[in-house]
């Protein structure tokens, strides 16, 4: 057991590294490559801070533990909005714009509600993974339109500003490379002790594959999206921080979803339709509420929002620990 548990602390310390070497290396060669702003924006923080997401949920596909990369997944976004987008607002408030309430926050709100849909009848099939595979490229290419038409470019260069440390402002194109290979085999290896870990503590603790990525491997993999918001709290970047996690549970759902379903059929247990799903969708509304209500009495999201979503975090967990043996 306490092998399982050392693979699974140090493959996550490894992860959140590999993740900031491999977001830093991708930032470089989009600057090189003379990628437009607004793309950069979109898969550093969208791609690069569901990396470990996506790698983790993968192998867990591809080892035949598709409950645990669903977990993963779905863990993941409650998380975001709940624990890493409270925590953020607690200590820097974020001012709601227009574009949030009118396109950003729909679209979660359809996605979310073809998770559930797929799910109806406990089976997420191939043909389910090639539908939500297709609508990541569908939605990035309507952002990615609407964002230029609109010339709202100049966020995204922030973004880069921010990601990109001072001395690294113009790094080579081949040290951008290193970079982003380097990060990528990291995530891979780590991703491989995380999993493994995992299932071995799964077993020897008698809880489900489902449980163990709800808890410790959401929890794990949404370090790097806690990072990049409280980091962006702190320079003022609250479009960064909010955009963080709104893209990153696009893409959970969407491609890292999508990928594993993909790779093997998953069979779901009912009660991720249940509980999970349940949860990600009240979380998904109580967002879409307190923005609407902080864009319509013209307040900033703040620490009484922020307050409620983690009081939500700690009433999931606890109904997740009253249900673990279900």
């Amino acid at each position: 057991m306490w092998l399982a548990v050392i693979a699974i602390l140090i493959g996550l310390a490894i992860l959140v590294w590999s993740a900031d070497v491999f977001i830093d290396g991708a930032t470089a060669l989009a600057i090189k490559l003379r990628m437009p702003s607004f793309l950069i924006g979109v898969i550093i923080l969208g791609v690069g801070t569901s990396a470990p997401e996506m790698v983790v949920s993968v192998l867990a596909a591809l080892e035949g533990s598709p409950e645990l990369a669903l977990g993963n997944a779905y863990g993941s976004n409650i998380i975001n909005i709940a624990l890493v987008l409270g925590a953020t607002v607690l200590i820097s408030p974020i001012i709601i714009h227009k574009g949030v309430i009118k396109r950003d926050l729909p679209i979660l709100v359809v996605i979310t509600a073809l998770a559930a849909w797929q799910l109806r009848d406990g089976l997420l099939s191939l043909t389910d993974g090639l539908v939500l595979l297709g609508m990541l490229v569908l939605v990035l290419g309507i952002q990615i339109v609407l964002s230029l038409r609109e010339g709202k470019s100049n966020d995204a260069d922030a973004i880069t500003e921010s990601l990109s440390d001072t001395e690294h402002n113009h790094p080579s194109l081949m040290r951008g490379l290193g970079s982003l290979l380097i990060g990528l085999s990291m995530l891979v290896a780590s991703s491989q002790a995380i999993v493994w870990g995992a299932v071995e503590l799964a077993t020897f603790w008698g809880l489900s594959e489902l449980i163990i990525g709800l808890t410790i491997v959401a929890v794990g993999t949404s370090l790097p999206e806690l990072v990049a918001s409280l980091s962006a709290a702190r320079k003022g970047e609250h479009d960064m921080a909010l955009g963080n996690i709104i893209g990153s549970n696009i893409f959970n759902t969407l491609g890292v979803v999508g990928l594993a379903a993909l790779i093997a059929p998953i069979t779901a247990n009912p009660i991720i339709l249940s509980r999970d799903i349940l949860a990600m969708g009240l979380i998904t509304l109580l967002l879409v509420v307190l923005c609407v209500f902080a864009f319509m009495t013209k307040r900033p999201f703040g620490r009484i929002s922020g307050a409620t979503l983690v009081m939500f975090f700690v009433g999931y967990t606890l109904w997740l620990m009253q249900t673990a043996n279900m």
